[in-house]
């Protein structure tokens, strides 16, 4: 026998409608797929369930923690719905700082939004060099960006170095047009759009001109001293030891080193061992050194990304297992 359906309305005052079920109603769409026993039908600053009592309670408990999480970051995404699904009704950011790092342009505002991105902010915090290390998406770079910018309009520095390895990742930069800065900047893009969420553009293109904040390939760190700097190294999985041992050495009085990477993604050729797992190793238990792992948990990207990393990582133990040697029998067979 069928429960009988009834009907609960939902007041959204607290939200802007737009941002909260997104262009085209987005995420509303979204959420209608994750609880396709409800029929909702939002309308202004109200939303509708019909459905069963239990499912409207389980509904009911899902969406405030929606709008628990609206409320502390000012967005609703995918991959905050997955995980809100995932963690029995509570937002997975539940226990991360409202701390706003810096106030953007437009009104953004930059926070730590997982466990471990709060985790690198008081990591750089605590300590002046610190590893960053964890798959794609999850805020790595844009975390390191942010505690930079911070730290300058702070003013505990006097400028921002930002660097990477100029690997070609499967592309020929001899290829592409323009002198040497022309073929860089498309690939120190990330770096870019990130400053470019956080300063105003008048801003920003002064403080290229001065030389406040420099974006430069890892090559043009050797012979150096950086002092009075926020340094990010980024894509430092695509460096070879005797490159980050070079970069980790330019480091000046009051200085701050964030190193970030992915050591699922080295486009380094085969026979060479990325410097940041080399460095990661032998620099552990230094005092003033920290580590921070991000994972799947932490990614800010659509839901998609998370699935994605998932499934390579079970690709890459499927080949690990097939790879292994058998061991053979030494018993001897009389």
């Amino acid at each position: 026998m069928n429960e009988t359906a009834i009907e609960k309305i939902f007041s959204l005052e607290s939200v802007d409608y737009a941002d909260f079920w997104g262009a085209n109603d987005r995420m509303l769409d979204f959420v209608r797929l994750l609880f396709p026993k409800l029929k909702l039908v939002a309308r202004g600053e109200m939303l509708k369930a019909i459905g069963s009592a239990e499912d409207i309670a389980h509904f009911d408990g899902k969406l405030q923690a929606m709008l628990t999480y609206y409320e502390k970051f000012g967005r609703l995404t995918e991959n905050a719905v997955m995980q809100i699904l995932e963690n029995g009704g509570s937002s997975p950011e539940a226990e991360v700082s409202d701390e706003i790092l810096v106030h953007g342009r437009n009104g953004l505002l930059v926070k730590a939004m997982t466990r471990n991105q709060r985790r690198l902010v008081d990591a750089v915090r605590h300590n002046d060099m610190v590893f960053a290390v964890g798959p794609a998406g999850t805020g790595k770079t844009y975390t390191a960006v942010a505690l930079a910018v911070r730290a300058l309009k702070n003013k505990e520095v006097r400028r921002i170095v930002l660097t990477r390895p100029a690997v070609e990742a499967g592309e020929n930069l001899g290829f592409l047009p323009g002198d040497l800065r022309d073929k860089l900047d498309p690939y120190l893009q990330p770096l870019y759009d990130a400053l470019r969420d956080m300063i105003p553009q008048q801003k920003l293109l002064a403080h290229w001109e001065d030389g406040t904040i420099e974006i430069a390939p890892l090559a043009f760190m050797r012979g150096r001293t950086l002092d009075n700097a926020f340094v990010i190294l980024d894509e430092a999985q695509n460096a070879t030891p005797a490159q980050l041992k070079m970069f980790l050495t330019r480091m000046g009085r009051n200085a701050k080193f964030v190193i970030t990477g992915d050591l699922t993604q080295v486009d380094l050729p085969r026979h060479q061992q990325s410097g940041l797992l080399n460095a990661t190793r032998i620099l552990q238990g230094i005092k003033g050194i920290e580590v921070v792992e991000l994972d799947q948990s932490d990614v800010v990207r659509h839901r998609l990304v998370t699935d994605i990393i998932r499934a390579y990582e079970r690709h890459a133990e499927a080949l690990r297992t097939e790879n292994q040697p058998k061991t053979e029998s030494n018993e001897d067979p009389s």
